[in-house]
């Protein structure tokens, strides 16, 4: 069976955006070649990913551009290559087509769609985007977080979670600190499916 894990960059106050639509491009993080070194292993690492429209469309319209921007450092580039080539599923319900490498899951069984695929998968699921992460919390099928925590607070933007109000237990995998003061926790969902039928 696979591991849904939502994977992100967030602020001290656990937002994702600054302002709607920055799509973690504000200038509060602090990306740099370690850290997208240690993004680009990863995402190696990853049976595939699993994005919502918003989140799919930021990332389709600068990765596969990526891979061949010369004036780019070489880890952007293999990044846009890994991305390009990985297998993706993008959850939406007006997405009619998408290209690199990716299937659309729509309907109103998307979750249940996403549960299947997780059965049948081995290894690694990545989640991108803040709604489809929260849908399956709440479905009790979201395993792992995966946050880069950049030393900034924001006090508004996007949450890491939409309107979800519920205490969840969580459980320290590993962490990683980087030299701009990143800091990584991956931690393993406690109990997700006790948490999300209270």
């Amino acid at each position: 069976m696979g591991r849904f894990v939502y994977s992100m960059q967030v602020s001290l106050d656990l937002r994702i955006e600054q302002v709607p639509g920055d799509a973690g491009a504000g200038e509060w993080l602090r990306l740099d070649e370690e850290l997208h070194r240690a993004a680009n292993a990863q995402m190696q690492e990853l049976a595939l990913m699993v994005h919502g429209r918003v989140y799919y469309e930021v990332m389709e319209e600068y990765w596969p551009q990526a891979s061949a921007d010369a004036s780019l450092p070489d880890y952007m580039r293999e990044y846009g290559e890994m991305w390009t080539a990985k297998p993706k599923m993008l959850v939406s319900r007006t997405r009619r087509d998408a290209a690199h490498n990716t299937r659309i899951i729509g309907g109103d069984d998307a979750i249940e769609q996403l549960a299947a695929l997780r059965a049948e998968t081995d290894g690694s699921i990545s989640v991108g985007g803040a709604t489809l992460a929260t849908q399956l919390l709440r479905a009790g099928l979201l395993d792992e977080l995966l946050l880069f925590t950049h030393p900034a607070i924001l006090g508004f933007g996007r949450p890491l979670f939409d309107d979800y109000d519920l205490p969840i237990d969580l459980d320290l995998l590993a962490r990683q600190t980087f030299e701009q003061g990143v800091t990584m926790h991956h931690y393993a969902v406690r109990d997700v499916k006790e948490a999300s039928s209270c």
